[in-house]
């Protein structure tokens, strides 16, 4: 048996993934599906995996969408590169999404949305020596020898596949990333889904490594840090209404150091500008432009305060 295909579902939940696994182009009698229920997804994936009879485990998400050439292709990944044992590819958004759903992936798939963790979103460049920000468990493939050593945190959730990458990089096992092998998921509908999951990713940060691990990848304080300053600005304006230059009712309008309080405000909102115009025209809809520059701020406030809520409840 060539793969197992491993999906995780939660007990009140289908597998429409289903669908596009009995379209798969590729010999019925080399892999087989194991469906995994319960509450706990990492417990979840490890049922399955005891289950596994292929030389190769795929974890893919149940309401996610793949195409007829996807086993082909992560067959093919490892053909040329034997030497990799974990591979993942992109989780695109569906054609099929609209509305918010549509335009939040595109900030999801931005530089300036996601920085580093875009290439989970978008079709990057091939990486044979990926990390965490590259892949998640939605489309995640293992060869089996990596059990041996490293299972799935089932303590996590969600933040369990950052780890479980992580752990398998310190044990020796190489990770590549692959535009090549991709699924499709759906976003979350809703402004406020979309917010608490992306708070809670942030949330498990803290539990998944310590402070000092975190820092080797300052680019995870960055939404928190902004989410400070921008408190600290509007206490600053409460306290001292001058600082907006007397714009709020006083008697003149002047420019002063305490200005420079609002520089990386003003920063920020042009970048936001920016890259609206640039995301929605890459993705040949100009009509996300106001919404983007809502969907970037919700990004980066939502991770960093739940990240700032991970480190209170853990303390450092």
């Amino acid at each position: 048996m060539r793969f197992t295909l491993v999906v995780p579902v939660a007990p009140e939940r289908d597998a429409p993934i289903i669908d596009s696994i009995k379209n798969l182009d590729y010999p019925k009698n080399k892999f087989h599906v194991v469906i995994a229920k319960g509450f706990n997804p990492s417990e979840n994936r490890n049922k399955g995996i005891m289950k596994a009879r292929g030389e190769i485990v795929v974890f893919l998400d149940d309401d996610a969408i793949i195409e007829s050439d996807y086993l082909n292709n992560v067959e093919e990944f490892f053909d040329n590169h034997s030497e990799i044992d974990i591979v993942g590819g992109p989780q695109l958004t569906p054609i099929s999404d609209r509305g918010f759903a549509k335009i939040s992936g595109y900030g999801l798939s931005s530089k300036f949305g996601a920085w580093k963790l875009s290439d989970r979103y978008s079709e990057s460049k091939e990486i044979l020596d990926a990390d965490e920000t590259a892949i998640t468990s939605a489309n995640l493939i293992c060869k089996r020898k990596v059990f041996e050593k490293v299972k799935f945190d089932e303590n996590f959730f969600p933040g369990e596949d950052p780890k479980f990458i992580s752990d398998a990089r310190e044990l020796g096992f190489k990770v590549a990333y692959s535009p090549d092998i991709i699924v499709y998921h759906r976003r979350r509908p809703t402004i406020k889904s979309f917010v608490k999951q992306i708070f809670n990713y942030g949330k498990v940060r803290p539990e998944k490594e310590s402070f000092l691990t975190t820092l080797k990848m300052p680019f995870f304080f960055v939404p928190s840090l902004f989410f400070i300053y921008l408190l600290l600005l509007i206490g600053s304006v409460v306290v001292n209404p001058r600082i907006t230059g007397n714009v709020i009712g006083f008697r003149e309008i002047g420019f002063s150091l305490e200005l420079f309080w609002f520089l990386p405000l003003i920063a920020y909102m042009l970048m936001s500008i920016i890259f609206s115009f640039y995301d929605s025209t890459k993705n040949g809809n100009l009509m996300a432009i106001p919404v983007l520059f809502f969907v970037y701020p919700i990004i980066h406030l939502s991770y960093g305060t739940g990240m700032i809520y991970g480190y209170l409840r853990k303390g450092f």
